[in-house]
């Protein structure tokens, strides 16, 4: 990704609001690369990567929903 602190933090944000459905508490730029996620501090390439995470979790989620629905459908257009 190499994205900028900013940019990387509004990536975490809407994975972290679509994910919990809430904004994360503490999100700040620091300097030099860092950052700060729920008091934790890490560098911009860790949050990406987090943000990779909460992105994946989130389609799988939302797969495995998707999956349930459509396994009812069947059963029920079996049932007519």
């Amino acid at each position: 990704m190499d994205a900028s602190p900013e940019k990387a933090m509004m990536y975490y944000a809407e994975a972290y609001q679509k994910l919990y459905d809430r904004r994360p508490k503490d999100l700040r730029a620091l300097d030099n690369g860092w950052v700060v996620v729920n008091g934790a501090r890490m560098r911009v390439s860790e949050l990406e990567y987090l943000t990779l995470q909460l992105q994946r979790e989130f389609n799988q989620g939302r797969d495995q929903r998707r999956s349930v629905v459509t396994r009812l459908l069947k059963w029920f257009q079996q049932k007519d």
